[in-house]
């Protein structure tokens, strides 16, 4: 075997590794394999002859196609950032083993809502650091800065995301419970069991996607979030129980094609967070195998 092929199977040992790198900084499934895809081409012109941890140096080789991946979509500002609905890891609720490991691997919807909303190098540091205990060191070069102002920049992405993440419950089977009480109450009608189950200060976010700003909003509080649910409970619709990213959620069928996704963040009992896919598009192309399990 020569060196280019070893390098080859090296780098495909890590695929997956690095997958999750590019999915967790880029919240995109197709942006995350096309990232790795662009590490190879990159890495296979490279000279690896010095490089002595050859999975670090594929994870910074991938983070740098991230950042300037991240940088090109800041620059067009084709979505709304506080309604976009990342691409998710979505599975039927008996997932195979297979899923099951992809929804490990995966992160929070919530947590991804609110990487959103960080700068193109601030998501690029905090992944590496928080998630993957990369040194900031190793961070400075990839992002630009220095050794102490990457450490600054991770600080600084830290806290937002602190002030702004709603960790959820940590007990799927309770949060399973609590969704299907909302689902219920829904269905039924029953503005006090919806208000019931959501929290006060609850945040609904709609994303129409870039073709219907009209569907786009953001709702807050359990009586308008409630309202809004009775009237939608009046649509002629089907839904099913699906995971997205590992958390309860449900899918709403119209004539058996997505009419709508709806992620949940449930903490301390009640809804703290919903955040609801209504692009067409994106809907159109989601894989329904999940619903045949």
């Amino acid at each position: 075997m020569d060196e280019n092929e070893r390098l080859a199977e090296r780098f495909e040992q890590s695929r997956t590794h690095l997958w999750v790198v590019a999915y967790r900084m880029l919240g995109s499934r197709s942006e995350a394999e096309d990232a790795v895809q662009e590490g190879w081409l990159r890495v296979s012109r490279a000279d690896t002859g010095e490089v002595e941890n050859m999975e670090a140096w594929l994870t910074t080789v991938v983070a740098r196609v991230c950042l300037n991946m991240l940088r090109a979509r800041s620059s067009r500002r084709e979505e709304p950032l506080d309604e976009r609905f990342p691409d998710v890891v979505l599975s039927g609720v008996d997932a195979d083993p297979e899923h099951e490991a992809l929804l490990a691997d995966s992160v929070g919807l919530a947590l991804l809502v609110v990487l959103e909303k960080l700068s193109p190098a601030e998501r690029v540091a905090f992944v590496l650091h928080e998630m993957f205990a990369v040194p900031f060191e190793e961070i400075a070069p990839i992002v630009g800065r220095s050794g102490p102002a990457a450490r600054q920049l991770t600080s600084r992405a830290r806290r937002r995301v602190r002030s702004a993440h709603a960790e959820p419950d940590g007990d799927l089977a309770r949060q399973r419970e609590v969704a299907d009480a909302y689902f219920a109450a829904a269905r039924d009608g029953d503005f006090d069991a919806l208000v019931a189950v959501l929290d006060p200060d609850v945040v609904l976010r709609v994303d129409g996607g870039a073709g219907h700003p009209e569907l786009s909003r953001v709702i807050r509080g359990a009586r308008a979030v409630g309202r809004g649910a009775v009237a939608f409970s009046r649509l002629p619709l089907v839904a099913r129980r699906v995971l997205v990213n590992g958390s309860p959620g449900f899918m709403a069928l119209k004539e058996g094609r997505p009419f709508s996704l709806l992620g949940f963040t449930i903490r301390g009992g009640r809804v703290v967070e919903m955040h609801v896919l209504r692009d067409p598009e994106r809907l159109a192309a989601l894989d329904l195998t999940a619903f045949d399990r």
